[in-house]
Protein backbone atom coordinates (compact mmCIF):
# COMPACT_ATOMS: atom_id res chain seq x y z
CA UNK A 1 0.00 0.00 0.00
CA UNK A 2 2.83 2.35 0.89
CA UNK A 3 4.52 1.65 -2.44
CA UNK A 4 1.30 2.42 -4.29
CA UNK A 5 0.98 5.77 -2.50
CA UNK A 6 4.57 6.63 -3.34
CA UNK A 7 3.96 5.72 -6.98
CA UNK A 8 0.77 7.82 -7.13
CA UNK A 9 2.58 10.79 -5.60
CA UNK A 10 5.34 10.48 -8.18
CA UNK A 11 2.83 10.28 -11.02
CA UNK A 12 0.94 13.35 -9.78
CA UNK A 13 4.19 15.30 -9.40
CA UNK A 14 5.32 14.32 -12.90
CA UNK A 15 1.96 15.27 -14.38
CA UNK A 16 2.07 18.66 -12.63
CA UNK A 17 5.58 19.32 -13.94
CA UNK A 18 4.57 18.38 -17.47
CA UNK A 19 1.49 20.61 -17.26
CA UNK A 20 3.57 23.52 -15.94
CA UNK A 21 6.04 22.99 -18.75
CA UNK A 22 3.31 23.02 -21.39
CA UNK A 23 1.81 26.21 -19.91
CA UNK A 24 5.21 27.87 -19.87
CA UNK A 25 5.87 26.90 -23.47
CA UNK A 26 2.43 28.13 -24.49
CA UNK A 27 3.07 31.48 -22.77
CA UNK A 28 6.50 31.87 -24.34
CA UNK A 29 5.14 31.04 -27.79
CA UNK A 30 2.49 33.78 -27.73
CA UNK A 31 3.12 36.76 -30.04
CA UNK A 32 4.64 39.73 -28.21
CA UNK A 33 3.45 43.32 -27.96
CA UNK A 34 5.89 45.85 -26.53
CA UNK A 35 4.74 48.96 -24.65
CA UNK A 36 6.66 51.73 -22.94
CA UNK A 37 5.51 51.57 -19.30
CA UNK A 38 3.67 49.34 -16.84
CA UNK A 39 0.29 51.16 -16.78
CA UNK A 40 0.06 50.69 -20.55
CA UNK A 41 0.90 47.02 -20.07
CA UNK A 42 -2.04 46.83 -17.66
CA UNK A 43 -4.48 48.30 -20.20
CA UNK A 44 -3.11 46.17 -23.04
CA UNK A 45 -3.25 42.92 -21.07
CA UNK A 46 -6.78 43.75 -19.91
CA UNK A 47 -7.94 43.75 -23.53
CA UNK A 48 -5.55 41.26 -25.14
CA UNK A 49 -6.08 38.52 -22.55
CA UNK A 50 -3.96 35.46 -23.23
CA UNK A 51 -3.69 36.13 -26.97
CA UNK A 52 -0.51 38.19 -26.56
CA UNK A 53 2.40 38.48 -24.18
CA UNK A 54 2.90 42.14 -23.29
CA UNK A 55 6.30 43.48 -22.19
CA UNK A 56 7.36 46.93 -20.98
CA UNK A 57 10.50 48.68 -22.19
CA UNK A 58 10.80 50.77 -19.02
CA UNK A 59 10.96 48.36 -16.06
CA UNK A 60 9.41 48.91 -12.65
CA UNK A 61 11.30 51.48 -10.60
CA UNK A 62 12.90 53.22 -13.59
CA UNK A 63 12.00 56.66 -14.88
CA UNK A 64 10.55 56.84 -18.42
CA UNK A 65 12.04 60.32 -18.64
CA UNK A 66 15.63 59.08 -18.59
CA UNK A 67 15.69 55.29 -19.04
CA UNK A 68 17.99 53.74 -21.66
CA UNK A 69 17.07 50.25 -22.90
CA UNK A 70 19.54 47.43 -22.43
CA UNK A 71 21.19 45.68 -25.42
CA UNK A 72 19.12 42.60 -24.53
CA UNK A 73 15.89 44.63 -24.75
CA UNK A 74 16.89 46.00 -28.13
CA UNK A 75 17.52 42.46 -29.37
CA UNK A 76 14.20 41.19 -27.96
CA UNK A 77 12.28 44.05 -29.56
CA UNK A 78 12.78 42.47 -32.98
CA UNK A 79 10.50 39.62 -31.85
CA UNK A 80 7.56 41.94 -31.19
CA UNK A 81 4.45 42.03 -33.33
CA UNK A 82 3.91 45.73 -32.59
CA UNK A 83 4.98 48.62 -30.36
CA UNK A 84 2.36 50.69 -28.52
CA UNK A 85 3.75 54.11 -27.65
CA UNK A 86 2.22 56.55 -25.17
CA UNK A 87 2.96 59.51 -27.39
CA UNK A 88 5.29 62.03 -25.79
CA UNK A 89 7.12 60.60 -22.76
CA UNK A 90 10.88 61.26 -22.53
CA UNK A 91 11.91 57.69 -23.32
CA UNK A 92 9.97 57.78 -26.57
CA UNK A 93 11.19 61.23 -27.53
CA UNK A 94 14.78 60.02 -27.15
CA UNK A 95 14.55 56.45 -28.38
CA UNK A 96 11.57 55.99 -30.70
CA UNK A 97 13.34 56.95 -33.92
CA UNK A 98 16.31 54.75 -33.07
CA UNK A 99 14.07 51.83 -32.15
CA UNK A 100 12.24 52.20 -35.45
CA UNK A 101 15.54 52.32 -37.35
CA UNK A 102 16.77 49.19 -35.59
CA UNK A 103 13.54 47.29 -36.24
CA UNK A 104 12.12 48.87 -39.41
CA UNK A 105 9.48 46.17 -39.87
CA UNK A 106 7.91 46.86 -36.45
CA UNK A 107 4.52 48.65 -36.67
CA UNK A 108 4.20 51.46 -34.10
CA UNK A 109 0.81 52.63 -32.79
CA UNK A 110 0.27 55.93 -30.95
CA UNK A 111 -2.12 55.58 -28.00
CA UNK A 112 -2.51 59.34 -27.54
CA UNK A 113 -4.76 59.69 -30.60
CA UNK A 114 -7.98 61.52 -29.79
CA UNK A 115 -6.82 62.80 -26.39
CA UNK A 116 -7.13 66.49 -25.56
CA UNK A 117 -3.45 67.06 -24.84
CA UNK A 118 -2.13 69.62 -22.38
CA UNK A 119 0.60 71.86 -23.77
CA UNK A 120 3.41 72.67 -21.36
CA UNK A 121 3.20 76.36 -20.41
CA UNK A 122 7.01 76.59 -20.46
CA UNK A 123 7.03 75.82 -24.16
CA UNK A 124 8.64 72.39 -23.76
CA UNK A 125 5.95 70.55 -25.65
CA UNK A 126 3.11 68.25 -24.67
CA UNK A 127 2.45 67.11 -21.10
CA UNK A 128 3.13 63.37 -21.56
CA UNK A 129 1.50 61.68 -18.53
CA UNK A 130 -1.76 60.96 -20.32
CA UNK A 131 -2.52 57.68 -18.56
CA UNK A 132 -3.11 59.32 -15.15
CA UNK A 133 -6.66 60.21 -16.11
CA UNK A 134 -9.81 58.14 -16.28
CA UNK A 135 -11.03 60.23 -19.21
CA UNK A 136 -7.82 59.59 -21.13
CA UNK A 137 -7.75 55.93 -20.11
CA UNK A 138 -10.92 55.35 -22.11
CA UNK A 139 -9.24 56.80 -25.20
CA UNK A 140 -6.13 54.71 -24.56
CA UNK A 141 -8.27 51.58 -24.25
CA UNK A 142 -10.05 52.44 -27.49
CA UNK A 143 -6.74 52.88 -29.31
CA UNK A 144 -5.50 49.55 -27.94
CA UNK A 145 -8.71 47.85 -29.11
CA UNK A 146 -8.29 49.34 -32.59
CA UNK A 147 -4.67 48.14 -32.67
CA UNK A 148 -5.51 44.59 -31.60
CA UNK A 149 -8.35 44.34 -34.11
CA UNK A 150 -5.93 45.48 -36.81
CA UNK A 151 -3.31 42.93 -35.78
CA UNK A 152 -5.71 40.05 -35.16
CA UNK A 153 -9.06 40.69 -36.86
CA UNK A 154 -10.41 37.11 -36.39
CA UNK A 155 -10.44 37.66 -32.61
CA UNK A 156 -11.98 41.14 -32.76
CA UNK A 157 -15.12 40.12 -30.84
CA UNK A 158 -12.96 38.72 -28.02
CA UNK A 159 -11.09 42.02 -27.75
CA UNK A 160 -14.29 44.08 -27.88
CA UNK A 161 -15.78 42.13 -24.98
CA UNK A 162 -12.69 42.65 -22.88
CA UNK A 163 -12.56 46.32 -23.90
CA UNK A 164 -16.13 46.78 -22.67
CA UNK A 165 -15.20 45.17 -19.35
CA UNK A 166 -12.15 47.43 -18.98
CA UNK A 167 -14.17 50.54 -19.79
CA UNK A 168 -16.67 49.56 -17.08
CA UNK A 169 -13.84 49.36 -14.55
CA UNK A 170 -12.44 52.70 -15.70
CA UNK A 171 -15.88 54.31 -15.36
CA UNK A 172 -16.27 52.83 -11.88
CA UNK A 173 -12.86 54.16 -10.85
CA UNK A 174 -13.77 57.60 -12.15
CA UNK A 175 -17.07 57.53 -10.26
CA UNK A 176 -15.40 56.59 -6.97
CA UNK A 177 -12.78 59.33 -7.41
CA UNK A 178 -15.42 61.97 -8.12
CA UNK A 179 -17.40 60.90 -5.08
CA UNK A 180 -14.27 60.93 -2.93
CA UNK A 181 -13.17 64.38 -4.10
CA UNK A 182 -16.67 65.83 -3.67
CA UNK A 183 -16.31 65.50 0.13
CA UNK A 184 -16.34 68.86 1.98
CA UNK A 185 -12.84 68.24 3.34
CA UNK A 186 -11.28 67.30 -0.03
CA UNK A 187 -8.21 69.31 -1.01
CA UNK A 188 -8.35 71.53 -4.09
CA UNK A 189 -4.56 71.83 -4.52
CA UNK A 190 -1.59 69.56 -3.97
CA UNK A 191 2.18 69.65 -4.29
CA UNK A 192 4.08 67.01 -6.25
CA UNK A 193 7.75 66.49 -6.96
CA UNK A 194 7.46 65.60 -10.67
CA UNK A 195 4.31 66.93 -12.42
CA UNK A 196 2.82 63.56 -13.36
CA UNK A 197 -0.79 64.35 -12.37
CA UNK A 198 -1.61 67.19 -14.76
CA UNK A 199 -4.44 65.27 -16.46
CA UNK A 200 -5.70 63.93 -13.12
CA UNK A 201 -5.84 67.53 -11.85
CA UNK A 202 -7.67 68.68 -14.99
CA UNK A 203 -10.24 65.90 -14.73
CA UNK A 204 -11.21 66.79 -11.19
CA UNK A 205 -10.66 70.55 -11.03
CA UNK A 206 -7.54 70.44 -8.87
CA UNK A 207 -4.40 72.60 -8.87
CA UNK A 208 -1.13 70.71 -9.25
CA UNK A 209 1.92 72.56 -7.91
CA UNK A 210 5.21 71.05 -9.07
CA UNK A 211 8.51 71.13 -7.19
CA UNK A 212 10.52 70.14 -10.26
CA UNK A 213 10.51 72.41 -13.29
CA UNK A 214 11.88 71.40 -16.68
CA UNK A 215 13.62 68.45 -15.02
CA UNK A 216 15.50 70.70 -12.59
CA UNK A 217 15.34 71.01 -8.82
CA UNK A 218 14.18 74.39 -7.46
CA UNK A 219 16.57 77.13 -6.43
CA UNK A 220 16.39 78.40 -2.82
CA UNK A 221 14.24 81.31 -4.02
CA UNK A 222 11.90 78.98 -5.90
CA UNK A 223 11.73 76.70 -2.88
CA UNK A 224 10.63 79.62 -0.69
CA UNK A 225 8.05 80.61 -3.31
CA UNK A 226 6.66 77.06 -3.26
CA UNK A 227 6.43 77.16 0.53
CA UNK A 228 4.52 80.45 0.39
CA UNK A 229 2.20 79.14 -2.31
CA UNK A 230 1.44 75.99 -0.32
CA UNK A 231 0.48 78.09 2.69
CA UNK A 232 -1.71 80.38 0.58
CA UNK A 233 -3.55 77.50 -1.12
CA UNK A 234 -3.77 75.45 2.08
CA UNK A 235 -1.92 72.51 0.58
CA UNK A 236 -1.99 69.50 2.89
CA UNK A 237 -0.34 66.81 0.78
CA UNK A 238 3.06 66.54 -0.92
CA UNK A 239 3.19 63.64 -3.40
CA UNK A 240 6.52 61.93 -4.04
CA UNK A 241 7.25 59.26 -6.67
CA UNK A 242 9.72 56.46 -5.91
CA UNK A 243 12.12 57.28 -8.76
CA UNK A 244 12.74 60.85 -7.54
CA UNK A 245 14.67 62.43 -4.65
CA UNK A 246 12.32 63.27 -1.79
CA UNK A 247 14.55 65.72 0.13
CA UNK A 248 13.00 68.94 -1.22
CA UNK A 249 9.52 67.54 -0.63
CA UNK A 250 10.43 66.82 2.99
CA UNK A 251 11.90 70.31 3.43
CA UNK A 252 8.66 71.88 2.19
CA UNK A 253 6.60 69.49 4.31
CA UNK A 254 8.43 70.56 7.46
CA UNK A 255 8.06 74.25 6.60
CA UNK A 256 4.35 74.00 5.79
CA UNK A 257 3.24 71.25 8.17
CA UNK A 258 2.11 69.11 5.25
CA UNK A 259 2.21 65.34 4.83
CA UNK A 260 4.53 63.55 2.39
CA UNK A 261 2.62 60.79 0.59
CA UNK A 262 4.28 58.17 -1.60
CA UNK A 263 2.51 57.45 -4.87
CA UNK A 264 3.54 55.52 -7.95
CA UNK A 265 1.85 56.78 -11.14
CA UNK A 266 3.97 54.24 -13.04
CA UNK A 267 2.46 51.28 -11.22
CA UNK A 268 0.90 48.40 -13.15
CA UNK A 269 -2.03 48.60 -10.69
CA UNK A 270 -3.57 51.62 -12.39
CA UNK A 271 -6.95 51.54 -10.65
CA UNK A 272 -5.44 51.12 -7.18
CA UNK A 273 -3.03 54.03 -7.69
CA UNK A 274 -5.71 56.37 -9.01
CA UNK A 275 -7.93 55.64 -6.02
CA UNK A 276 -5.04 55.95 -3.58
CA UNK A 277 -4.20 59.39 -4.97
CA UNK A 278 -7.80 60.56 -4.57
CA UNK A 279 -8.08 59.20 -1.03
CA UNK A 280 -4.91 61.01 -0.02
CA UNK A 281 -6.58 64.31 -0.93
CA UNK A 282 -9.45 63.72 1.48
CA UNK A 283 -8.58 63.87 5.17
CA UNK A 284 -11.06 61.23 6.31
CA UNK A 285 -10.26 58.75 3.53
CA UNK A 286 -6.48 58.44 3.62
Amino acid sequence: MKQILILLTAVIALTACQSAGRNKNKEENRPIITVTIEPIRYFTEAIAGDHYRVVSMVPRGASPESYDPTPQQLMELSKSTAYLRIGYIGFEQTWMERLSDNVPHLPIFDLSEGIDLITDDSGHGVEPHIWNSATNATYIAGNILKTLCTLDEPNADFYRQRYDSLCSRIAHTDSVIRRTLSAPDADRAFLIYHPALSYFARDYGLHQISIEHDGKEPSPAQLQSLIDQCKTEKVRIVFVQPEFDRRNAEIIARQTNTQVVDINPLSYDWEEEMLKTARALTTNKY
